[in-house]
């Protein structure tokens, strides 16, 4: 026999078309959410890649880093129904990670830059000086020759 309360409540039956339904239209908003984010990101990217100067290694990280930033925000962000926010608050650190790595990366490209130049500096001075040493040497079995 049945509890009393089951036979005093009733309970509508579940219609599982429409929780599908709202299930899929959720969750397909969140993947237009994430492909319009990531559209806006491309976008950013193909206008800021048209500079007529070509990018420092600082510049090309900042942009790298607040793309993947701003998509794994955006993702994030769709997972816990906000993904505009996240895909800025993402984006604002991916910026600011690459910019440091970034520049990171561009001193010591100079850093290496600077110690080719000195390397080759001294190469060019070493080759000066041997040439300088076979001179004297000639000179001096000239000098033996003569006497």
């Amino acid at each position: 026999m049945l509890p009393e309360f089951v036979l005093t409540r009733h309970i509508p039956p579940i219609n599982m078309s429409r929780v599908l339904n709202i299930l899929s239209w959720r969750f397909l908003m969140s993947i237009r959410q994430v492909a319009q984010v990531g559209a806006a990101a491309m976008a950013f990217a193909f206008v800021v890649s048209g500079c007529s100067q070509p990018l420092s290694t600082r510049e090309k990280s900042t942009l790298v880093g607040g793309g993947l930033g701003a998509a794994t925000g955006a993702i994030i962000g769709a997972a816990v129904g906000s993904p505009g926010a996240g895909a800025a608050i993402g984006g604002a650190l991916g910026a600011g990670t690459g910019a440091l790595v970034g520049d990171q990366m561009q001193k010591r490209d100079v850093q290496q830059g600077e110690q080719q130049r000195q390397i080759e500096e001294q190469d060019r001075e070493i080759q000066q000086q041997r040439r300088e040493l076979e001179q004297l040497k000639q000179r001096q079995r000239r000098v033996d020759e003569e006497y």
